[in-house]
């Protein structure tokens, strides 16, 4: 009696081997006709991000470590909580940070521009329980940056 269970079993194994190769077959030529649309969902091009606004750059960037909101995180490194830090009551503050980076977090001074920069500050200074209403100014964060070394003479 236990023959008759051996060959069900058996033969539903071929069956359900069968069903996914066909289903695995349909998924890879069904679409063979169709003329594919380019969709472009990449936040960044090369190593600029392309996002203008705080908000869009603090989730494509920044909540990657300092959480969702703000609440900062603790793991393979340290990430501050910048909802209710009070380092932020300096406008140039989280301006300075992205620009030069400290310990885990890295400077984002060759991936941000001015305005960027400005926008990502301002948005912090402004959200998670932070209500600090002077903004950081583009012309403020470009006097951050690093100075370029004087061109070596010849």
């Amino acid at each position: 009696m236990r023959a008759p269970n051996r060959n069900k079993e058996k033969l539903m194994t071929r069956i359900l081997g069968g069903a996914r190769l066909m289903l695995c077959a349909g998924l890879v030529l069904g679409g063979a006709g169709q003329t594919a649309q380019a969709v472009d969902h990449s936040f960044s091009s090369g190593f600029k991000f392309q996002e203008r606004d705080g908000e869009a750059l603090y989730h494509g960037i920044c909540q990657g470590c300092h959480m969702p909101q703000g609440q900062g995180a603790a793991g393979a490194g340290a990430y501050p909580a910048l909802a209710g830090n009070p380092r932020l009551a300096s406008k140039i503050y989280p301006a300075f940070m992205v620009i030069n980076g400290k310990k885990a977090m890295p400077s984002f001074a060759g991936a941000l521009d001015d305005d960027q920069v400005a926008a990502v500050a301002n948005y912090v200074r402004s959200h998670f329980g932070n209500q600090y209403t002077d903004q950081v100014t583009p012309a403020e964060v470009k006097a951050l940056r690093p100075k370029a070394p004087p061109a070596a003479s010849e």
